[in-house]
């Protein structure tokens, strides 16, 4: 399994975010191609290592070709493009990496 990881800071405006995420931002990632997985992580609290994130996404495919594939197709580009109006001022930081399950 891969993983996309999104991690965003808290935005100017949380409203706004909110209903952008909400309205367009979900749909938008929803129609991704090949998507196992879509999970929002809210109400974060830090442990260690400074403030925590506002809101964490984590989208997960079978492989790292089937994530690729999903951001090379118009869904994907059209969902890559929205994050510039979801955060414009660019606080949000993204990676992918594939999952172990251990237990």
């Amino acid at each position: 399994m891969v993983r996309f990881l999104v991690l965003y800071d808290t935005p100017s405006d949380p409203a706004a975010f909110e209903q952008h995420y909400r309205e367009v931002h979900i749909p938008l990632a929803k129609e991704l191609p090949g998507l196992r997985r879509y999970i929002v992580s809210r109400n974060l609290a830090a442990v260690r290592g400074g403030a925590p994130f506002y809101l964490v996404a984590e989208l997960e495919w079978d492989t790292m070709d089937d994530l690729r594939a999903a951001f090379a197709s118009p869904q994907g580009r059209a969902t890559a493009a929205d994050v510039a109006e979801l955060a414009p001022e660019g606080t949000v930081r993204s990676m992918i990496f594939e999952v172990e399950d251990i237990v």
